[in-house]
């Protein structure tokens, strides 16, 4: 359906199999013999008499045999069960596309409410027919003893991926025991509902597989959980859990995950998921209004330089140009920001750029940095640990950080400045010869600055100056707009004690575009005494790399593996690379590969 059209009434689909019919058949007869039954819908007696003893256990009906063995076996009917439905009706649909997770297809329609003024989120999946769930419920104690799960397997990635493919394949099999006629497809679908509901979050899963969605949270069972959607912000979903008991036992179940515990004596859990996922969870009274759990999402497909020229309009392809050159002759860049700016993307956006030859250190709460794979072999990602119940075990980022020096990095990449001493190791790396990318909370150069030199942080300027390069990042409250907002540099001011703040280049919100406010002078300086480039020289080969970036963008070609394949080439070949610019050969066809498919 097109975007912003007058929308009707949506039903989510129901899926009925044979076992649906049955109880239908037997609703409309009130009894039907084995042998009616497998005419009517092409079953073995064996499979016939399979499932009706599992719906008999469930009390849904009743099997009855015959003294004589001349005589089919008959099925009683006993109680009727009301399908569960959703509809939901509203004016106006203002995005809509779908995905798959564990073979259950989802569709995800995102509609304006008139009466809360804002988008809602809406997510459909196949619904099965209400006699198939019950009998899929009766299957679960089966399949448990069937796959005993150890904690390893759960805390392991592969391990854990292992595990739900074993999972997957036993349950198919245990379906085929008694629904032999089932379609590899039909069978998948039930199997990863299962695994959703056995080993996972339920319809939650839905959520955390979306690649659109930055934040699941679930603030009580008795609101809707909310998501942050990357194109509409905050919105309320059409998912509510139906008890607080429910929350809890997921925060539970996250917390087996990891290895950590949440009751009434630790009442908050603070952890990262294997897949990379942060996850906060709170019990009540700690949270008033009930039991919580916020889930930040880790990037499955990282943003690149083209996708924020091209995809989000996030900044010029001049600026994008001196990043990528700043990255190349080793110097220091900051990316500042607010919460939810896009700081993260930036930073992974310019670590991208790093050649292949340095050795790259990173150092997060959360794994979020992800690098193409021609960068990947002397790449060295470090995470921080949370200590357990008893209070012992942590490895704090300073730890990371004070072993990262001693690991020889060329780049040292830390996820975010917050404590004095880890700013003083990382200004300590600076002054050492180590180029180093970090993020700070900030809303400006100036503010960054502050924050930087005052306290707590408290960071003399003379070590300051030696930040080479200052990106802010802006996301504009009202639209969830993200932007590069400034890249400025610092310079020695009026005192020794003084630093000001060069502003080269400033995002205009009213014109939405960028202006070049001042020359880089000290940034053309670091190149001219490193390189002995001119700030003639400076200004062609930022020509030349616009003009790749450019290249990439018109041809789509802005995958994170993409972009590892042009930095290879032009850091080792650069002027092969240039022929095909200028040729306008695609890069499809001079890398030899289609695009998205690179690395």
């Amino acid at each position: 359906m097109p975007k912003s059209q007058a929308a009707g009434l949506y039903v989510e689909p129901v899926i009925e199999t044979n076992i649906d019919i049955l109880m239908k058949l037997l609703q409309g007869k009130k009894s039907v013999s084995f042998s009616d039954i497998a005419k009517e819908l092409k079953w073995s007696i064996s499979s016939i008499e399979k499932v009706g003893k599992a719906l008999e256990a469930q009390g849904l009906l009743r099997l009855e045999y015959p003294s004589s063995f001349l005589q089919s076996p008959k099925a009683f009917f006993l109680k009727a069960l009301q399908q569960p439905s959703e509809t939901f009706e509203s004016k106006q649909l203002v995005d809509s596309y779908g995905f798959e997770v564990d073979f259950v297809p989802a569709k995800v329609f995102i509609f304006y409410s008139e009466t809360e003024k804002r988008p809602e989120y809406n997510v459909q999946i196949p619904t099965l027919g209400v006699y198939t769930q019950v009998f899929l419920d009766s299957l679960k104690d089966n399949i448990a003893k069937r796959l005993p799960v150890e904690l390893a397997e759960i805390t392991d990635i592969a391990r854990n991926s292992e595990l739900k493919q074993k999972f997957l394949a036993i349950v198919k099999q245990e379906l085929l025991n008694y629904l032999s006629d089932f379609s590899d497809e039909a069978l998948a679908l039930l199997a990863g509902n299962l695994l959703h509901s056995m080993y996972g979050l339920g319809k939650i899963e839905l959520l955390l597989a979306d690649p659109l969605l930055e934040e699941v949270a679930i603030n009580s069972a008795k609101t809707p959980v909310t998501v942050y959607h990357r194109k509409h912000g905050w919105m309320k979903t059409n998912i509510q859990l139906s008890t607080e008991e429910e929350v809890a036992n997921y925060s539970s179940q996250v917390g087996r995950k990891v290895g950590r515990e949440i009751n009434n004596l630790f009442p908050i859990l603070d952890a990262h998921l294997v897949t990379g996922d942060r996850v906060n969870a709170t019990l009540f009274p700690i949270s008033s209004f009930g039991n919580t759990i916020t889930i930040r999402r880790f990037a499955r497909t990282p943003w690149t330089m083209v996708d924020l020229i091209g995809k989000s309009n996030a900044l010029s392809t001049e600026i994008a140009a001196m990043l990528w050159q700043a990255v190349q002759f080793e110097m220091s860049i900051l990316v500042a920001g607010g919460t939810a700016s896009g700081k993260t993307s930036m930073l992974n956006a310019l670590c991208s750029l790093i050649p292949s030859y340095h050795r790259i250190i990173s150092i997060e709460d959360v794994r979020e940095i992800e690098l193409p794979d021609y960068l990947k072999w002397n790449w060295v990602p470090l995470t921080t640990r949370n200590p357990n119940p008893e209070g012992v075990g942590e490895v704090s980022m300073l730890d990371l950080m004070q072993s990262s020096l001693r690991m020889r990095p060329d780049r040292l990449i830390l996820g975010e400045v917050r404590k004095q001493r880890e700013a003083e190791v990382l200004f300590e790396a600076l002054h050492t010869g180590h180029s180093v990318y970090s993020t700070l909370h900030a809303d400006s150069s100036r503010q960054a600055l502050r924050r930087l030199t005052e306290a707590p942080i408290s960071i003399p300027p003379l070590e300051v100056e030696a930040i080479d390069l200052i990106a802010v990042q802006y996301r504009d409250r009202r639209t969830n707009v993200r932007k590069t907002f400034e890249i400025s540099e610092l310079e020695a001011g009026s005192t020794e004690q003084q630093l000001e703040v060069n502003t080269v280049f400033k995002y205009s919100v009213r014109d939405d575009s960028w202006q070049q406010l001042n020359q880089a002078a000290k940034y053309l300086q670091q190149l001219n005494v490193h390189t002995g480039m001119t700030s003639k020289e400076v200004s062609q080969d930022l020509a030349l790399r616009e003009e790749i970036l450019d290249w990439m963008l018109v041809n789509g070609f802005g995958s994170i593996n993409n972009v590892g394949e042009v930095m290879r080439e032009f850091y080792s070949n650069s002027s092969g690379l240039q022929d095909a610019v200028e040729k306008k050969i695609s890069p499809q066809k001079h890398f030899g590969f289609e695009s998205g498919k690179g690395g």
